[in-house]
């Protein structure tokens, strides 16, 4: 089997992690002070804070914002769920946007006319990832007086017009999850523009603390080991190789797949897609989905139900936001492999099982 994806450990993380483990300090230390600097650099970011995920950076990220009970957040229903449910952890309340078919990201013209006296903050996500419109999205937020945050949790290295997501929101969330297009085992970075947030954040990941052991608000645990950031650093030289390799076996998909039911992934003029996942259009996915794992592809459907419409936000009433075009993609969405480790024959054999179906 082709798997959908495949980390790439080196003998450069093992030995960071053997140095570790050998200096008798496991915890958050100098490793992860470290790699916040190096990549908060690799952002254009002020500031960053590493967290023990994607999930618990977002809920960082919203509360040093000051967002909280009472408090709407306009986000997108095609996405994996931690994006909303950092909104619920908040106390605030999710309001779904429908997206673009064409990038499978939230629709900027789709956010304005569900703005009212609630609404605080827009949670985008590059999902796939490609960035999604923050021009459009920052335009917005400006006229109405909004707060930011990218969940960019698939997409680190995306870029528009050459700026790095992660720069663009007044917070910013990465994840560094196994799959993802680089990883720490588990772990997360949130990136901020204001030194406020920013103290903020710090102190939610550590109990409430500034001074060691004087609580000030309620907080959290969600700090970093330096056995992960040593990881995250060695990951993070590799970065751009990487997403360089996604790039070009998502240009050989995009030049030798020739099959009119499918429709391949769209980028943007000036957007530069980092192919966290490379997903595909058919109208009889199940047919295609028996196709390819009998061929030995690997397969993702990301994301079969819109959040919207899933069982705990039905609960909420959710599903009563209209998102027509996230539920036509959900059930049509095919992603198959395109890390960094596919081999010339795989990709060869991904093309042509595709190109038969």
């Amino acid at each position: 089997m082709i798997p959908i994806a495949k980390p790439i450990i080196g003998e450069e993380e093992k030995k960071a992690v053997l140095k570790v483990l050998d200096s008798g300090s496991l915890a958050q230390g100098p490793e992860v002070e470290a790699f916040e600097k190096e990549f908060a650099g690799f952002c254009n970011a002020d500031y960053a804070i590493a967290a023990s995920s994607g999930t618990t950076a977002l809920h960082l990220a919203l509360e040093a914002l000051g967002i909280g009970e009472g408090d709407e957040v306009i986000t997108t229903p095609f996405s994996f769920i931690a994006s909303s449910n950092s909104i619920l952890y908040s106390g605030a309340t999710p309001v779904f946007a429908d997206i673009d078919e064409e990038t499978f990201n939230i629709d900027p013209k789709k956010i304005e006319k569900l703005i009212n006296h609630k609404t605080k903050a827009i949670l985008p996500v590059h999902l796939y990832g490609l960035a999604a419109n923050m021009p459009e999205i920052l335009k917005i937020a400006e006229k109405y007086d909004l707060k930011v945050i990218e969940d960019a949790c698939q997409a680190h290295g995306a870029k528009i017009d050459g700026r790095p997501v992660g720069s663009f929101g007044d917070a910013a969330c990465f994840s560094f999850y196994p799959t993802k297009n680089m990883t720490t085992g588990e772990g997360g970075m949130a990136t901020f523009k204001h030194k406020e947030t920013y103290e903020n954040a710090l102190m939610l990941r550590a109990h409430g603390m500034r001074i060691r052991y004087h609580h000030e608000i309620l907080g959290y645990n969600y700090r970093m080991t330096d056995i992960h950031a040593s990881i995250g650093r060695e990951q993070l030289k590799k970065l751009p190789g990487f997403n360089k390799k996604r790039q070009d076996n998502a240009k050989y998909f995009t030049d030798n797949i020739k099959n009119a039911k499918i429709k391949l992934p769209n980028t943007p003029k000036g957007y530069e897609h980092v192919f966290h996942q490379f997903t595909i259009v058919i109208n009889d996915r199940d047919k295609a989905l028996d196709k390819l794992v009998a061929n030995g592809i690997g397969t993702g459907i990301h994301y079969p139900v819109g959040i919207n419409d899933q069982p705990l936000y039905k609960e909420m009433n959710c599903s009563a936001f209209k998102t027509p075009i996230s539920k036509k993609v959900s059930s049509h969405v095919i992603s198959i492999p395109v890390h960094p480790s596919l081999t010339k024959k795989e990709l060869e054999t991904i093309v042509k099982t595709v190109n038969s179906v």
